[in-house]
C-alpha cells in the first residue's frame, strides 16, 4: 500500500486539507475520514495525467 503524507485542520465544522506533495490543491469534507477520502480522489485526478501543468513540491540534495 502506496502511503501519503497529508496536511489537515478542522475550521468550524469542515475539515480541510491538502496532500504535501500537491500544497496547491486543497480539498474539504465533513468528517475526517471524508476528507480522507476525497484526498485520494485528489490524488488520482493529479497523477492520473488528465490535468495539465500539475505542480508538485520536491527534494532536492544538494552537496
Amino acid at each position: 500500500m502506496d502511503k501519503k503524507k497529508f496536511i489537515y485542520w478542522q475550521d468550524e465544522e469542515m475539515f480541510l486539507g491538502y496532500l504535501d506533495e500537491f500544497p496547491e490543491y486543497m480539498t474539504q469534507g465533513e468528517s475526517l475520514e471524508e476528507l480522507k477520502e476525497n484526498l485520494k480522489d485528489i490524488h488520482h485526478e493529479l497523477t492520473s495525467g488528465n490535468i495539465p501543468s500539475v505542480r508538485r513540491v520536491a527534494e532536492l540534495d544538494i552537496a
